[in-house]
């Protein structure tokens, strides 16, 4: 029996809270090979809020990976290039969700000129960026909610 194809398609507001979802499981269920529990609940205390969620994943470039009319991972990029957000269903990760959001991001970026992609990258997402040929900067701690967590400044040059 063939696999179901993954489809990337454009963010939409039916997507909100299955992206939300993804979000929560995926720092506190995924982050966990890079965080202790005390700094995943830290960075995800909840679900987020319903409004607020939209208008940022809305307000960005925001893709959305489905498989059977199911979403299983988005990407959400600024219009400058800055990767705001990357998650991914935590039984889907290592499956190629990400590189496959990532590579539509991309196109996007080099098809509207610009110059980097940036993104302030967790443990997890810092070793996916430097696999796509991403330069590291500047290591940050960053405090959420009394816990301080690591997270690393990063770019790519595309045009």
């Amino acid at each position: 029996m063939p696999k179901p194809s993954l489809v990337i398609r454009d963010f939409q507001a039916a997507d909100t809270d299955a992206t939300a979802q993804i979000y929560f499981r995926a720092v506190r269920e995924g982050a966990l090979a890079a965080y202790s529990a005390a700094e995943v609940k830290a960075w995800v205390p909840e679900l987020p809020e319903k409004k607020a969620w939209y208008q940022r994943l809305n307000y960005n470039r925001t893709l959305i990976a489905e498989r059977n009319g199911v979403a299983i991972g988005f990407m959400a990029m600024s219009h400058a290039g800055y990767i705001d957000l990357a998650f991914v269903a935590p039984e889907e990760m290592g499956k190629g969700i990400a590189d496959a959001l990532y590579g539509a991001q991309l196109a996007y970026g080099k098809d509207e000129g610009l110059p980097k992609l940036t993104a302030h990258a967790s443990y997890l997402a810092r070793r996916f960026f430097l696999r796509h040929g991403w330069t590291e900067g500047e290591k940050e701690i960053v405090e959420r909610n009394g816990e301080k967590l690591v997270r690393f400044q990063m770019k790519m040059e595309i045009g």
